[in-house]
């Protein structure tokens, strides 16, 4: 039976509707009628519960409930899974039944049947999410369910001990009474002596009163399914307050199942291909080519208190096997570790540590491999309490890139590449010298897996070492540009990335005066390089357009193109812009990439856009002379794409405009009405991202520089959040050119600022050293406000000022 969501409503007309599935007389019924409610639940799961329906859910959860008790397995089963449908939503048919649902969970806890386990322990990953406050009570009886099961394959059913064991026994407070029971000294005479197995369960009750003992069996599981459910549970509960104080008695039985769940299975080499050491030749299938790692570029600006850009996305996840494109049992396992050492920091290492030694040095692989993939993961938790191993593990990983065994060289790149800070931070020839060494090596790998992870580390490493990396840059380019000659589709696209990186962490910070020299030789040296990777990335977005149009006019002959191809590329070109600065021009001048990044701006897919304009941007930076042509047709573009229902879109459109601002000058007059509204409105909207309050903030001040008179009668409307949006930011070029803005606008309109003159006091007073000439302009806007109001009122004024903000003023500006 295959039921649509449209169908519904006129199913349920008919007699008995939706619940009268769960009336079929035979079992046979039951199963299919269960098999075709599983499929509704989930595809409608939302207008179940609506008034459309008549609420069929009021009559449906209970009935679900009443055959958790079904004698088929299957029909056990897909009842849970029908349930488990409405946790998450707290479905309001389900929160009045939500004790019961509980309960009848727990009488399930120990079912033969694996599909049923599988669905009970994700039903209690969910509850723990959702509704802890109904869990928490009802743990014991899960203990009390599992020591009655493994009873029940002892004894015989007529055993008075079998119905009321953990309940006639009490309360169990000590191991010396659980002995004494063991040993029939009880108050009641008709229980029989617990035997060994009892006892051993009813010890375990002893430890953990609560539902981590019974997942901590089930991540155990012989069925892999029903393990991996289990083991979400760990990752779920790293989640809550309670984590640590509920799991810090468990954590010597938790890390072994762990860790041994990190191991691959025999299935995992299999589909990982694992026992091939030599592909690099073979032409990558069409599954292989997405890429799964890249993330479309968004421009942040620096904050005084991190001096890092905010990123909410975290690059450095547990990417060692992803070609497994299964969330699977080791994945699991190694993010349950990794959260769960950023939950107990350095408290882990004696639970890890006799692991690991182990582990590491042990001489099958499948073992070798999972300890480096153990060691990868804790590293973000307890770097502090790893530091004083370093020394000795970091060379040894540095030996393991060398390993016949192409799985272990890859995961060891990824482990490297989670220590590349400490490995920074000390003497170069120590650890960087050689750690860069090996991994140019693997990048050049005859292994297409290696490869990536090799490229994906070495980019982490660029990240990190920024200027420590110009001594090797001959060879890291000679190396980059041979692996174009060797890699295959996929691999190119991480290859990008790895030049991109580079242009971007050691272009940007070698564009300071005390190293322009080494800036102008690295630029100059880095240009016969990068014109094949440019002409690479723009030859791949044309590709991608052709397709796109041959796609979009005849849908039924022509594919879809894979844009992720296209998004990489233009990130790309971005990094080289932002890297080479002016010495980009000359490749843009002999390409058609304006024309190129024009389409990409129309696009439909959001990630297109929000990196063309992200390139625009940068190539405004670099070589407006090519750039400005086009303005009259790019910022009607821009305009549109001021929408925040797509942030990074909304973002890095608001970006480009406030760089092209600074470029056109007073010529930008004529675009001020198709931007600044909706500028002013982002600034003012509730629940606004820091970023794009940051840019926008930023984009509204510049246009107020180029055209005071055209966007100083909105000041009253923006200067508030304006100013409590730029006070955390660092001093910078962009900084600098927003205040000058500001000022400017004050000059214009004075009145704009007056009730909200204390914003601007603060906002100024964040600056660390502005230029001569903004200080000068700060000075006379607060000279002149404290010389309209006089002394007197002044001083009234400034006493609201919090403590720190008034000295500041008073020895920066004299006020």
């Amino acid at each position: 039976m295959v039921l649509q969501r449209g169908r519904i409503k006129r199913y349920s007309t008919r007699r008995g509707g939706v619940p009268g599935a769960l009336y079929v007389p035979c079992q046979c019924g039951h199963i299919g009628a269960f098999g075709a409610l599983q499929k509704i639940c989930e595809d409608s799961a939302e207008i179940l519960d609506s008034d459309v329906l008549d609420r069929p859910l009021n009559i449906m959860i209970p009935k679900f409930l009443q055959f958790f008790k079904h004698s088929s397995p299957k029909i056990r089963s897909h009842a849970v899974a029908c349930v488990n449908q409405f946790i998450i939503s707290r479905t309001q048919a389900l929160m009045l039944h939500i004790d019961s649902f509980i309960e009848n969970l727990f009488a399930l806890a120990g079912d033969e049947e694996p599909e049923v386990r599988k669905n009970v322990c994700r039903a209690l990953v969910m509850l723990l999410e959702v509704r802890m406050d109904r869990l928490l009570p009802h743990m014991i009886s899960i203990v009390e369910n599992i020591i009655q099961d493994q009873m029940e394959q002892e004894f015989n059913h007529d055993s008075p001990i079998l119905a009321e064991t953990v309940l006639a026994v009490g309360p169990i407070t000590n191991v010396q009474e659980a002995f004494h029971i063991s040993s029939g000294q009880h108050r009641d005479e008709n229980l029989k002596p617990l035997s060994d197995t009892v006892l051993r369960a009813t010890l375990v009750a002893l430890d953990c009163l609560d539902i981590c003992w019974y997942m901590l069996q089930r991540t155990q599981d012989q069925d892999e399914n029903v393990a991996l459910e289990a083991c979400e549970f760990w990752l779920t509960l790293a989640e809550q307050p309670i984590c640590k104080d509920v799991l810090c008695r468990h954590l010597t039985k938790l890390i072994p199942v762990l860790v041994n769940g990190m191991k691959y299975s025999e299935i995992d080499i299999i589909l990982l291909k694992g026992d091939v050491e030599e592909d690099e030749a073979i032409p990558d299938s069409e599954q292989d080519i997405r890429p799964r790692f890249h993330r479309s570029r968004t421009v942040a600006q620096q904050h005084e208190e991190d001096g890092i850009e905010e990123d909410d996305d975290d690059d450095d996840e547990l990417d060692d096997d992803d070609t497994i494109s299964d969330w699977n049992l080791r994945k699991c396992s190694a993010a349950a570790l990794d959260v769960l050492a950023n939950v107990f920091r350095d408290e882990l290492l004696p639970h890890i540590l006799p692991l690991l030694k182990e582990l590491l040095f042990h001489p099958e692989w499948v073992v070798k491999e999972s300890g480096i993939l153990v060691l990868g993961a804790i590293a973000e938790g307890c770097m502090q309490g790893m530091i004083p191993y370093l020394p000795e593990l970091i060379p040894h990983l540095i030996q393991c890139l060398s390993d016949k065994k192409a799985l272990v060289r890859s995961i060891t790149c990824w482990t490297l590449s989670r220590y590349a800070h400490w490995v920074v931070s000390q003497p170069p020839d120590t650890y960087l010298k050689p750690l860069m060494t090996e991994l140019l090596k693997r990048i050049l790998d005859s292994n297409k897996r290696v490869q990536e992870a090799a490229c994906s580390a070495f980019a982490t490493l660029e990240e990190e070492a920024c200027t420590e990396l110009v001594p090797y840059l001959a060879y890291i380019l000679d190396t980059l540009v041979f692996a174009f000659s060797k890699y295959q589709h996929k691999n190119l696209l991480i290859l990008y990335d790895a030049i991109g990186t580079l242009a971007d962490s050691v272009g940007h910070h070698l564009n300071k005066p005390c190293l322009s020299s080494v800036a102008t030789a690295l630029q100059s040296g880095f240009l016969p390089y990068c014109e094949p990777v440019y002409q690479r990335c723009v030859n791949l977005v044309q590709k991608t357009l052709a397709q796109a149009m041959l796609h979009n006019a005849q849908p039924d002959q022509y594919e879809a193109p894979d844009k992720d191809f296209m998004i990489v590329a233009l990130d790309l070109l971005s990094g080289l812009a932002e890297g080479l600065g002016g010495n980009i021009e000359q490749l843009v001048a002999r390409s058609n990439i304006l024309t190129l990044m024009y389409q990409c701006m129309q696009d439909k897919m959001p990630e297109v856009r929000q990196s063309s304009f992200a390139l625009l941007g940068d190539l405004t930076k670099a070589c407006f002379q090519h750039v400005k042509p086009c303005i009259a047709d790019f910022m009607p573009i821009l305009g549109t794409n001021l929408n925040p229902e797509f942030i990074s879109v909304c973002n890095n459109a608001t970006w480009a405009i406030g760089e092209i601002s600074i470029q056109m000058g007073i010529d930008m007059q004529p675009y001020i009405p198709m931007v600044l509204h909706q500028l002013v409105e982002i600034i003012n909207r509730p629940n606004t991202p820091k970023t794009l309050l940051e840019n926008t903030a930023i984009t509204i001040g510049r246009l107020g520089y180029v055209c005071p008179q055209e966007v100083a009668p909105m000041l009253q409307q923006f200067i508030r959040p304006w100013c409590t949006s730029l006070r955390n930011i660092r001093d910078n070029e962009e900084k600098d050119s927003a205040f000058r803005g500001i000022c400017t606008m004050i000059t214009v309109n004075p009145s704009g600022v007056v009730q909200d003159f204390i914003f601007f006091c603060d906002a100024v007073a964040s600056w660390i050293s502005p230029k001569d000439d903004l200080r000068d302009m700060f000075c006379k806007i607060l000279h002149g406000f404290k010389n309209q109001v006089g002394d007197e009122n002044w001083r009234r004024f400034s006493d609201q000022f919090p403590l720190p903000l008034k000295e500041r003023l008073a020895a920066y500006y004299g006020v």
